[in-house]
């Protein structure tokens, strides 16, 4: 069995200009309607003040 993996960050278009949890929760539904799965989110450190939100999703391919 092939598992695929998609990372998506709040850099990533479905994700909005700013973090609103209603489109969050839209974009992870779009994507579990495709067969993706969330496999872990976390959180990286970037320096400073700034941190991102890192979700990982899987499916078999």
């Amino acid at each position: 069995m092939a598992v695929e993996y998609k990372v998506m960050t709040q850099k990533d278009k479905a994700w909005g200009d700013s973090f609103d949890p209603q489109q969050l929760e839209n974009a992870i539904n779009a994507y579990a309607s495709e067969g993706w799965r969330v496999v872990t989110m976390a959180s990286a450190s970037l320096g400073g003040d700034r941190d991102e939100v890192v979700i990982v999703f899987g499916r078999e391919a």
